[in-house]
């Protein structure tokens, strides 16, 4: 029935720097390709690299589609892990996206907290997926990067009183098998860039939901 479908929206980034072709939109589309179940309504887009439609493009997909969990994918050439972003950080924006632009006021939302954390408890999201035995390596961070994915990421949570998620994947094959990885930085010119989640039979109902904050 179409009526209970549940509407999920995974977003990866376009080109910037010298990614030409960024791999986290390519990973999503695949994922697109895949679905999440019949149950799930699930809808693709890609995100420029500007500040300015962030602003404008994450604002219009939530009240557009009233969405029960966005993902946003980024690609970090500092990772070597998948990473589980578990918060959203609003200050500190100083690079220049693909228009050569930055916010005066440095920050996503003015007034806004400091940060926003998920109500997806990515611990327990990185153990299960751990435990699952897919042989790739997955850490959580608290740093998304203070560039267009944790600017992006920020902006959703803030929409979304925290419903929102953000995985960071290496760039290349740089995903170990085992170990600690750093935090993931998808923000700078020549680093980052989009990245693709890993796909459960039905992610949602295991995901483990914090408290909405207010």
């Amino acid at each position: 029935m179409n009526n209970s479908k549940r509407t999920v929206i995974v977003t990866g980034f376009g080109p910037f720097g010298e990614h030409t072709t960024n791999a986290s939109w390519v990973a999503v589309q695949e994922l697109k390709k895949l679905g999440l179940g019949h149950d799930v309504d699930l809808h693709v887009y890609e995100v420029p690299v500007e500040y300015q439609t962030v602003q404008s493009l994450v604002p219009s997909l939530w009240k557009q589609y009233h969405p029960q969990l966005v993902v946003h994918v980024g690609l970090s050439g500092m990772a070597t892990t998948v990473t589980l972003e578990k918060c959203g950080r609003n200050h500190g924006y100083k690079g220049l996206d693909n228009c050569s632009f930055c916010p005066d006021t440095q920050c996503c939302v003015d007034g806004g907290p400091d940060c926003i954390d998920s109500v997806i408890d990515m611990d327990s999201v990185c153990k299960r997926v751990t435990a699952a035995g897919l042989g790739v390596a997955v850490s959580v961070s608290k740093d998304a990067g203070r560039y267009l994915c944790d600017y992006t990421y920020y902006t959703s949570l803030y929409l979304s009183r925290g419903r929102s998620a953000f995985v960071h994947v290496p760039a290349g094959q740089a995903i170990q098998r085992r170990g600690p990885g750093p935090h993931a930085a998808g923000h700078r010119p020549g680093d980052a860039g989009p990245a693709g989640p890993g796909r459960e039979q039905d992610p949602l109902p295991a995901l483990t939901l914090r408290n909405p904050q207010p």
